[in-house]
């Protein structure tokens, strides 16, 4: 029975088998891995990750879907009916394997920040991603300080993990065809953080803010958070904007203000 693509689920399905080749080298999975796939669609990656595993699980939204993959693969393919975003990464890490994933998906353009967040959320349970996004979303993942593109998303990526772009791919490597081309993407998180922050949740909110005012100087869009002494007690120059800095920058000053939150 076929099909049809469903585009509230952002289903475009891949099927190149060339790219799915390419895929399946730069994960290089191993006999003992555990593996979680999210969005396997019609299998198209879950088959030759099968071989190499022996065994895997999966996470399918699409109830259509899921039934078809069990049949056709077999027990060996575990089958987790339901959004990724409602699921507990942590426990689905086998202890067996230190309690670390490694996680692959194609993932859908329309959820695909959320779920990376998600998944970043679980990141000491996970020893590796690699996941398959538009192109548009790996280039603010990997943009560099200075980078005009450089936002939010690419300093907390880059804050929990390094980040490796893979390899771009065509969008006629999809059914149906999407508008936008693709990037297959590899996140290491840090076993230990580079520059750990003494409060996360503040530095999520500096970083949100320096970026909500994205044409604003620091001294501005983080004036609700932090004078401009404050702002060159982190080391850092009030007067620039927030595409310049370096993530180890953005843990000073909120390591600032989460100190003069202490203090108060």
């Amino acid at each position: 029975m076929s099909h049809h693509p469903r585009k509230r689920f952002g289903q475009n399905f891949l099927h190149d088998p060339a790219v799915i080749g390419r895929m399946v080298q730069a994960i290089a999975p191993r006999p003992g891995d555990s593996v979680l796939e999210i969005g396997p669609g019609h299998g198209a990656l879950t088959e030759p990750l099968l071989e190499r595993l022996g065994e895997l699980t999966a996470i399918e939204l699409d109830r259509d879907l899921a039934p078809r993959l069990r049949e056709r693969l077999g027990p060996a393919l575990t089958v987790i009916e339901g959004d990724a975003l409602d699921q507990d990464i942590a426990a689905l890490a086998s202890p067996a394997d230190g309690g670390r994933l490694r996680v692959v998906g194609n993932l859908p353009y329309n959820v695909s920040t959320p779920i990376l967040f998600h998944l970043l959320g679980a990141a000491e349970h996970i020893e590796d991603l690699h996941l398959l996004l538009q192109r548009e979303v790996v280039d603010r993942m990997v943009a560099g300080p200075g980078s005009r593109i450089r936002g939010r998303l690419s300093v907390m990526v880059q804050y929990r993990c390094r980040v490796e772009r893979c390899f771009n791919v065509p969008a006629g490597a999809f059914h149906p065809v999407p508008k936008v081309m693709s990037s297959f993407v590899r996140l290491t998180p840090y076993r230990a953080l580079p520059h750990p922050a003494a409060n996360e949740r503040i530095l999520q909110e500096i970083v949100t803010a320096a970026f909500g005012g994205r044409r604003k100087t620091l001294r501005n869009s983080l004036r609700r958070w932090l004078t401009g002494t404050a702002i060159e007690s982190a080391g850092v120059d009030p007067g620039r904007r927030a595409e310049t800095l370096e993530v180890a920058e953005f843990v000073q000053l909120a390591n600032v203000a989460a100190g003069e939150f202490v203090a108060n």
